[in-house]
């Protein structure tokens, strides 16, 4: 009987609790419906064209301004390794030395078949003018002087050979040979960079590439020296593009004897985008939703009107429109989130 009362004494309370909610309910229903907003408070902008500036930034691998694989145009033993990896080395430098015994010998033997070869030539031409030969002795005279130099500069050059020197200016990177091994003509010997001045791969993007020119400025940083900028500037641009609608655009800059750098680091290249023209834009926060389904508020006779729009590219805090809004229309900024197609505002700083 006891547990009887508790139980009824718990429901009449719950009773109680669910009438008191209940009128609550009512009593809040009531003062919305009395409540009446005749016009919401909004802040606006105006659709507008600007010129717009932007960046656009991208990842390339740093390469040298030029990269030279030094080929041996004789064949025969080195006898010499002169320059080690890492050494700097003047264009014209000897690399490598080859065995020359028989090029010099060639080259000597030529030398004295030209000083033969002009001394009987210039004896003919002496003699000739004495009508003491013929023109077809002074002419064979003339062509014996003129192949034996043709043999004299072949041996010369031949002899050179037999030295390896570097093409440019710049650091050896790989040494391929040493001291006692044979190399042939067309064989790579070593390898060397010119880093002077840098340059930096990149691939640009379709949407973007008509905004550029060779000769524009950009500017190049690393994360080796954070904080730090390279001045660049734009070498070429490929007039095709890639499988990915891409154009590889080189940029150059000169490498920096305070903060030097390496080829094959990563480097970070920052564009300057500058649209030709001014673009119709409406700051970022009047739009409702997503880019996706993009929609705003315009306000025309203090009436909010939810419009359809198509953007385009995003610029920091302004959007380009494509379609939908008109320049000089007033599209709502702040406030938005009370409203619904047709409601009354009236506009706030």
């Amino acid at each position: 009987m006891k547990k009887l009362k508790v139980l009824l004494l718990v429901i009449g309370l719950f009773a109680v609790i669910v009438a008191v909610l209940l009128r609550n309910r009512a009593q809040i229903k009531a003062e919305t419906r009395d409540l009446h907003i005749d016009n919401y408070a909004v802040s606006v902008a105006e659709v507008a064209k600007k010129s717009i500036t932007d960046n656009l930034n991208l990842v390339g691998t740093i390469n040298a301004e030029n990269d030279v694989h030094v080929i041996s145009e004789s064949s025969g033993k080195v006898t010499k390794v002169l320059a080690r990896v890492g050494d700097y080395e003047p264009a014209g430098a000897v690399l490598f030395q080859l065995d020359d015994k028989l090029q010099a010998a060639a080259l000597e033997l030529a030398k004295v078949n030209l000083d033969k070869a002009k001394k009987d030539y210039e004896r003919y031409r002496q003699l000739y003018g004495e009508h003491s030969v013929t023109d077809a002795q002074l002419e064979n005279a003339q062509l014996a002087y003129e192949s034996a130099n043709d043999q004299f500069v072949v041996a010369h050059r031949q002899f050179d050979n037999t030295r390896i020197t570097s093409p440019i200016s710049g650091i050896v990177t790989s040494r391929d040979v040493n001291i006692g091994a044979y190399v042939n003509p067309g064989m790579p010997v070593a390898e060397v960079v010119d880093i002077s001045r840098l340059k930096v791969t990149v691939n640009v993007g379709e949407r973007d590439i008509m905004d550029f020119r060779p000769g524009d400025m950009v500017s190049v940083s690393t994360d080796v020296y954070p904080g730090v900028q390279f001045t660049g500037r734009i070498k070429t641009i490929s007039s095709k593009a890639d499988a990915d609608h891409t154009y590889p655009v080189e940029v150059e800059f000169p490498n920096s004897r305070a903060h030097p750098l390496k080829a094959g680091m990563f480097a970070n290249v920052h564009f300057i985008v500058r649209p030709s023209g001014g673009l119709l834009v409406i700051p970022r926060q009047s739009l409702l939703g997503s880019i996706e389904n993009p929609q705003v508020f315009v306000v025309k006779d203090g009436v909010a009107r939810l419009t359809n729009i198509v953007v385009g590219t995003t610029y920091n805090n302004y959007l380009e429109v494509l379609g939908g809004l008109n320049e000089g229309e007033t599209v709502v900024t702040s406030g938005q989130d009370n409203l619904e197609d047709g409601y009354k505002v009236h506009v706030v700083e």
